[in-house]
Order: C-alpha cells, then sequence, then structure tokens
C-alpha cells in the first residue's frame, strides 16, 4: 500500500510551499488509495509553539487535506511527534554504536574550526578529517569518564556513488567522496534531522517520499542511514520550489506566503487547492479550472515539471473571482457574512430579521468580489445610514455642479412618482432626464454617486430598487440640504 507523509515543523504557520507539498502528497495517497500521514517535527523545542501547530492543523483543514494518521487521531505508527520519539532514534544510536557503523567524535569546536579553516586555505571543501573514527577503547573511556562531550557521526564509505532514482527528476548520481562522517546525534543527546526523517519514515512504513527540491541534497546521507540500518529505501520525488515574480524562492518579500492569511482574506479553499495544483503540474490539455476530484484522476508525479513554478496572485485572484461566481447564492451569502458582521456593516440581528436583504446585496455584488473579504467595503453603502464619498466621487459631483440638483430632483419626483422597481425607474429615468436636458453621462454617474458614494459597483437600477424608497429618498434629501 502507498504512504506517504507530509511533516511540518511548528515553528511558524502554513507556507505556501509546504501547503502544495502536502497537497502533492495527499493527492498522490488519493491516486493510488494509499495513506496520508501527519508528522511533527517539533524537535526544535526553543522556536516549536501549540499556537503554530494549531494554525497549520487549522489551515490543512481549510484545504481539505484530510489524513489518515497523525497527532490528533493517531494511528498504528505512533507517536506522531518527534518530540515524543527520543527514546527509539536513541535506540538506533546505540544499535549503529554497537555494530561499529558509527563512533562518538570528541572534538571540540575550536578542533572543527581549525579544520575548515585548513581548508580554505587550501581551497578545497570542507570535510571533516575522521580523527575520532579508530580511537582505541580505552581512549573513549577515558573520555567520556571526564565527561567530555561528543557527537555521533556515521561512518561513509568513500567509494563509489549513491543514485537516486527519482520519480520527478530521473536518475541523480552523487559521488561518495563529497560526503564526510557526518553528525547524527549532537553533544546536547539531540539525533539531528537526516537521522530522525529517515527512522520515522521507516518505521512508519512510508513507501514515497515527496517533498521539495531543497532536500534532494539531504537524500544521499538519508540513503546511507537506511542502508546503515538495513531499512528499505523508500522512493523519491523531489518537487520544484515556488519561486515569486523574480524567480527566486517566494518568501514574504514577494508578498503574503501565509495560507491562514489567504482564508482570513477570503479566498476559497477549492480554487486555491486548484491554483496549488497546478503550480508545478500540468494536466492532459489546457485546463484551468478543475475540481479536487479531477484533480485526483489526473494527478501523477510523471506530470509533475522539474523546473520552479512562478506564484501569480492576480491568476490566483482571477480564479478565486471564477469559483465565487459559479457559487449557489445561498451559499455564497453565508460566506459572505462573516466579513459583514467582522466589518460592523450588520448584527446577528440583521442576519435573522433581514437575511433577504443581505442576500440580495451579496446576489448584486457576486459577479465583482474576487476575495469573500471585498464583499465588506464594496458593499458599505447598502448598510450605512450615512455614506462618505470617495475622492473620484467628490470629483464628479465637482465636474457636473451646475447639474447635480436638477438631477436629483428629477429623481426625486421619479421615485415618489413610481417607486424603485427596476424596470420602471429605468424606462421613465430615461425619458424625464431627456426632457430635463440632462445627458445620460451625467445623470448616471451622478445618481450613483449621491446614493453610494462611489462611482463603481453593479448596474445603478439594481442598487435603487435593492436601498428601497426610503433610503433613496433620505440621501436624496441629505444631497438637496448641501449648497451646490
Amino acid at each position: 500500500m502507498v504512504r506517504v507523509r507530509f511533516a511540518p515543523s511548528p515553528t511558524g504557520y502554513l507556507h505556501i510551499g509546504g501547503a502544495r507539498t502536502a497537497l502533492f502528497n495527499w493527492l498522490f495517497a488519493r491516486e493510488h488509495n494509499g495513506k496520508f500521514i501527519l508528522r511533527i517535527e517539533d524537535t526544535d523545542k526553543e522556536r516549536s509553539t501549540e499556537e503554530s501547530l494549531n494554525e497549520i492543523l487549522r489551515s490543512l483543514r481549510w484545504l481539505g487535506l484530510n489524513w489518515d494518521e497523525g497527532p490528533d487521531i493517531g494511528g498504528p505508527y505512533g507517536p506522531y511527534f518527534q518530540s515524543q520519539r527520543l527514546d527509539i532514534y536513541l535506540k538506533y544510536i546505540d544499535k549503529l554504536l554497537d555494530e561499529n557503523k558509527a563512533y562518538k567524535c570528541f572534538c571540540t569546536k575550536e578542533e572543527l574550526e581549525e579544520e575548515r579553516k585548513k581548508a580554505e586555505s587550501e581551497k578545497r571543501a570542507f570535510k571533516y578529517s575522521g580523527k575520532c573514527k579508530n580511537l582505541p577503547e580505552y581512549e573513549i573511556k577515558q573520555k567520556e569518564q571526564a565527561k567530555i562531550p561528543y557527537t555521533v557521526r556515521i561512518k561513509i564509505d568513500q567509494e563509489g556513488e549513491t543514485v537516486i532514482k527519482d520519480k520527478i527528476r530521473g536518475e541523480v548520481v552523487f559521488q561518495n567522496f563529497v560526503l564526510d562522517d557526518f553528525i547524527i546525534m549532537r553533544a546536547d543527546k539531540m539525533p539531528v534531522y537526516n537521522f530522525v526523517v529517515v527512522i520515522d519514515d521507516a518505521l512508519m512504513q512510508i513507501t514515497h517520499v515527496i517533498r521539495g527540491e531543497d532536500h534532494l541534497s539531504n537524500t544521499p546521507k538519508q540513503i546511507h542511514i537506511y542502508k546503515a540500518l538495513g531499512f528499505n529505501i523508500p522512493e523519491f520525488a523531489h518537487i520544484p520550489l515556488i519561486l515569486g515574480p523574480d524567480k527566486s524562492k517566494l518568501s514574504k518579500r514577494h508578498g503574503e506566503t501565509s495560507c491562514g492569511v489567504y482564508e482570513k482574506n477570503g479566498f476559497l479553499p477549492e480554487a486555491f487547492i486548484n491554483y496549488l495544483a497546478l503550480l508545478g503540474w500540468s494536466p492532459d490539455g489546457e485546463k484551468t479550472e478543475m475540481s479536487v476530484d479531477e484533480i485526483i484522476k489526473e494527478f501523477s508525479l510523471e506530470k509533475v515539471h522539474k523546473a520552479g513554478a512562478i506564484f501569480d496572485n492576480q491568476k490566483l485572484l482571477w480564479l478565486n473571482g471564477v469559483y465565487i461566481r459559479k457559487k449557489n447564492i445561498n451559499e455564497l451569502t453565508e460566506l459572505c457574512i462573516p466579513y459583514l458582521k467582522e466589518s460592523g456593516l450588520i448584527t446577528d440581528d440583521d442576519i435573522k430579521n433581514k437575511y433577504e436583504y443581505i442576500k440580495k446585496v451579496v446576489a448584486l455584488q457576486q459577479e465583482k468580489i474576487k476575495t469573500l473579504s471585498e464583499i465588506s467595503h464594496l458593499s458599505d453603502y447598502f448598510f450605512k445610514d450615512n455614506i462618505t464619498l470617495t475622492e473620484d466621487a467628490k470629483k464628479i459631483l465637482e465636474k457636473n455642479k451646475q447639474d447635480i440638483k436638477k438631477v436629483i430632483e428629477t429623481l426625486k419626483n421619479i421615485i415618489i412618482e413610481v417607486g424603485v422597481e427596476k424596470s420602471k425607474v429605468e424606462e421613465k429615468i430615461r425619458i424625464d432626464m431627456e426632457k430635463a436636458g440632462i445627458k445620460p453621462k451625467v445623470f448616471m454617474h451622478v445618481i450613483r454617486v449621491i446614493l453610494t458614494g462611489t462611482t463603481i459597483g453593479p448596474g445603478l437600477f439594481d442598487i435603487i430598487e435593492t436601498l428601497g424608497k426610503d433610503v433613496c429618498l433620505k440621501r436624496i434629501e441629505n444631497t438637496l440640504a448641501n449648497d451646490f
């Protein structure tokens, strides 16, 4: 059975790159009816926090990336927190020492720094000399009795090469002579990442390790550990990095990189998943909009690109808008309500007593908004008693100052006579404004400004009908009260 894992460190939010890695693992598992395992790499005690863990779990749940085994649901290969597995790691450290496949290194930082400087002076890459590899047993015991700190290093055969059969990159070859006897346990008795990840993946029976290409350089070291312990080596697939517009690794200097912020800003998880899937992977044909089921059906590691994928926030915004426009209005209203409420535009009583009105406003904005959060600032004039003019709106009034009074008096008479029904107002307004000698471009702009305070929005006659007779007349009176 296919078993894959996602193993984040709870030292911050879920980065877009991490989310894409989790997604590709999840898709591969679902494609093959396998298992998706969540493991928490929390050995960095100083930086790991409960808050970060909860944020990562919440983001994964928002994306719909459900796991089959993990820290909150358990499973047959737990515990799923690395911090709870230290005894397991130390057991395998002892195994390598007992089998003479690893050794204790008593070299001090100063000694290692001296070796490093010597390598630099000789213009060669630094490699540990291995001076502690063949220490006699009595000397080791003496140093231990003297409580001299030591690390543990694995013995690396310098002959030959390590071949990685990567499912994306093909055959990748590393010459063993470039490796040294690297540390697998630090002096504080904490095993290092390259060691614990092998132990966890082996004991959790991970069949495929799917991760970012920045881990490719770690892979030969990990393969040596697999071999030293006699573990089965999983298949590897190193996916391309996500890049910013300048083609450097995506980071905060390119904009927001936290999945949680995208959720907060009103991106739909199905749109976000759709976009993430297309970063470094291409389905058959020229498809842009794909449901999760469609992605699972078409996904394969063989279709993942080798080159980095550029994150385009404008394309994500566009795709999110597409998904919003496809939403059922009842569902979209429920999604928008928290944003309207948070911005103070509606209350719980409004949700109860004015739900149909709220739904009508959301329906008017459905074609306009690209994120759920935009519903608030684009719709505030539907909910506020007093509107505020934008700078562009002020310019419209200033430009058409001589016609304002005539426009709004004509509009007032129309609304008093026929009400606010869209078809009736639209039919009469053109006739009456023409009689008053006012051009359509003028009265359309002026009416929009005095009723909404802005120059953009849904259709003008939809706005009039939705605001209703009382609100329209009140805003007309407020305008007439000003001296134009």
